[in-house]
């Protein structure tokens, strides 16, 4: 296989990847709060919360730092090897601005990781996850 092919779809690889990581993160709260009402009961699993938690908890983190995402840094850097074009900033401040025009200075971002961060642990007190090990179905909303 060309090297340049291979970097180029270990890219688009890492691309989905990323993907799937931003759905995680934007669905998993919106199905969570939808969940309560609708009497869902997957969405009280401490795993899927858990892993939900720390997924946004590492964006927050990163934003704070000011660092990119490993994932964009990851995507970049096979990209360069492959030849093809990179674009800078991070990941969602690329995409948002390609898919919706929107620009906005890296503070914004920060503001919007950490609202959104504080939304998911509010979400703990609202739609209240089983405890780790309890696999009971009929528990108090």
């Amino acid at each position: 296989m060309n090297p340049r092919l291979f970097y180029s779809l270990a890219a688009d690889a890492i691309l989905v990847v990323h993907a799937a990581f931003v759905v995680f993160v934007i669905l998993g709260l919106a199905l969570t709060l939808a969940g309560k009402p609708l009497g869902w009961q997957w969405v009280r699993n401490p795993w899927f919360r858990l892993a939900h938690l720390v997924a946004i908890g590492f964006v927050v983190l990163q934003a704070w730092l000011g660092a990119l995402c490993p994932l964009t840094v990851w995507e970049m850097a096979l990209r360069e090897r492959a030849g093809d074009v990179v674009y800078s900033g991070s990941f969602v401040a690329y995409w948002l601005h390609q898919l919706l025009f929107y620009q906005a200075p890296a503070w914004a971002f920060v503001i919007v990781y950490t609202l959104f961060g504080g939304l998911v642990a509010l979400s703990w007190l609202w739609v209240r996850p089983r405890p780790l090990g309890r696999k009971g179905r009929h528990e108090a909303r």
